[in-house]
């Protein structure tokens, strides 16, 4: 996952300031591309695992529950009532459905499945007892209805990926859950690319190899579906599910929960009036409404162009067209990769603490 941290982790106050300082010793800051310099803000290489466990650190015990996945919803007056995969039953007067791809919560709203993009991805993390020499710069190569990868994460451990489309490569679909085999598609077709990458991936022990096809909502869809009914939204790969070709699928989450952090915070921050405990209800269920009208105003349109802009640079980069291999090695490669710097480079602005 590629992080923009300078953009999204300093729009977190105190006293997520830890969360800030601990990723920014931990991760290991890209600053150079081969294709493209990155001045302006930073870049790091963030390991999903150590972001969870920060994030978790920082909320107190008790707040965050597992085996908990959405069974079904159903409405109750103003009230949601929520099924849980643990037979407990959740009653809110807000729901933000944060889960996942195949959420539950998108589906209620009404919105279309995620597609198969016709494209998969197999990925690898790699751990050195020693420095692994790399400098922190991200390698990437193209061919052959293929696109490689790999970046540092710190100083003893690299990431890696391979994207491609199926039909194009080849490649057989039962393999997908068989990490040797995996491993050795990945060997054959990087042996004619490069000799680093090649050496990345056979040091990778097949416990931390994986395979899975790509996915993403219509863009359209995000345009005109509801992605907010009666004060049930979604948030993350809920709402946007993409191809991962900007690195910004984790990113773009966290965009999503300062967003709705800050139009619900400076809703329910004006006092409500005194007049009855139902009338109190109602009037904390409109300024609800209010802030997660404003969230999805401002993040339809955001969304829209994450999948249309990983699409299409995924498309370009990985295309065996002669007229499009021809216009990438000219001048296409240098787009892309000023889109996903552009994207990156977003001011979702800030959390205040009053």
């Amino acid at each position: 996952m590629h992080l923009a941290l300078e953009t999204l982790l300093d729009k977190f106050p105190y006293p997520l300031l830890g969360l800030k300082v601990s990723l920014r010793i931990q991760e290991h800051l890209l600053r150079r591309y081969h294709l493209w310099t990155i001045t302006d803000y930073e870049s790091r290489c963030v390991r999903r695992k150590d972001l969870l466990e920060k994030l978790e650190n920082e909320v107190p015990q008790g707040v965050i529950r597992y085996s908990s996945k959405v069974v079904s919803i159903e409405e109750s007056g103003p009230m949601k009532v929520v099924h849980l995969a643990d037979g407990s039953i959740i009653r809110t007067k807000a729901l933000i459905g944060c889960d996942g791809v195949n959420s539950v919560v998108a589906n209620w709203l009404g919105l279309q499945k995620p597609v198969n993009s016709g494209r998969s991805a197999i990925r690898g993390f790699v751990e050195y007892p020693d420095k692994h020499g790399y400098q922190p710069k991200f390698h990437a190569f193209f061919g052959g209805g293929a696109r490689f990868g790999f970046l540092p994460s710190d100083e003893k451990s690299l990431y890696w990926f391979c994207t491609f489309t199926p039909s194009v490569v080849h490649f057989d679909g039962n393999a997908e859950q068989d990490p040797i085999k995996l491993k050795q598609f990945v060997l054959n077709k990087a042996s004619n690319m490069s000799k680093e990458l090649s050496a990345v991936v056979e040091r990778t022990t097949l416990d931390s190899i994986s395979c899975a096809q790509l996915k993403l909502r219509l863009p359209w869809n995000v345009l005109t579906g509801n992605i907010l009914k009666n004060n049930v939204c979604v948030v993350g790969d809920a709402l946007h599910p993409m191809t991962p070709d900007l690195g910004q699928g984790g990113c773009s989450a966290l965009e999503d929960s300062v967003v709705i952090a800050k139009c619900l915070g400076e809703a329910l921050v004006k006092p409500i009036k005194d007049r009855g405990v139902g009338q109190e209800d109602e009037d904390e269920f409109n300024k609800i409404k209010k802030g997660l009208e404003k969230y999805a105003k401002e993040r339809r349109w955001r969304s829209f162009t994450f999948i249309s802009a990983a699409y299409l640079s995924g498309f370009i980069q990985e295309s065996g067209s002669k007229v499009i291999s021809f216009l990438r090695e000219r001048f296409l490669a240098g787009v892309t990769i000023a889109v996903t710097l552009r994207m990156a480079n977003y001011d979702c602005g800030k959390l205040t603490v009053s």
